[in-house]
């Protein structure tokens, strides 16, 4: 990578920013297996609990209504949902990265390389995946076909997904 990193120091530690001056999401553009390959590892670590109380559920003898009905199998979907909606919309809205992002190093930034807000993150997150589920996910694959790597929902957020590490370093 080949931006420069401008660092301001405020008073406290914990309110370290990082600028990255003449950034171009080009040079850092997620490509577009790796973000593929996030969305998995997010689709497998939200699907795990509600799998896992389903078979806990048939194991212990249940079958039928009792199995969909189970205590075990709706806490597993219950568990499911909760974290879903924590990787999906929170843990972005707060770190700019799901558990998938995390994993593969991606991160969600703006065009000029800033962190996003969390209301333009909520945005992004909810109303973007909304637009890509109701376009078949056709709005995904404008990925690969964009210069910057952006899919729909980054175009109506102004975000682009990088693979590069925006942390600050003490």
């Amino acid at each position: 990578m080949s931006q420069a990193v401008v660092r301001q120091t405020q008073r406290s530690p914990a309110a370290r920013t990082e600028l990255v001056k003449d950034f171009h999401p080009e040079t850092v553009k997620a490509p577009f297996a790796l973000r593929c390959a996030a969305v998995l590892i997010d689709y497998i670590v939200v699907v795990t609990f509600p799998v896992l109380g389903f078979l806990l559920s048939r194991s212990m003898g249940f079958d039928g209504t009792k199995l969909l009905n189970s205590e075990l199998n709706s806490a597993g979907w219950l568990i499911g949902l909760l974290l879903g909606i924590s990787n999906t919309i929170l843990l972005p809205m707060y770190s700019g990265q799901s558990i998938g992002k995390i994993v593969t190093g991606l991160r969600i930034v703006r065009n000029n390389g800033e962190s996003v807000s969390p209301g333009l993150m909520a945005f992004r997150q909810v109303i973007g995946y909304l637009l890509i589920f109701a376009s078949l996910g056709i709005g995904f694959f404008l990925s690969v076909f964009s210069r910057k790597g952006r899919a729909l929902h980054d175009y109506l957020a102004g975000t682009v997904v990088i693979y590069a590490d925006r942390r600050t370093r003490i």
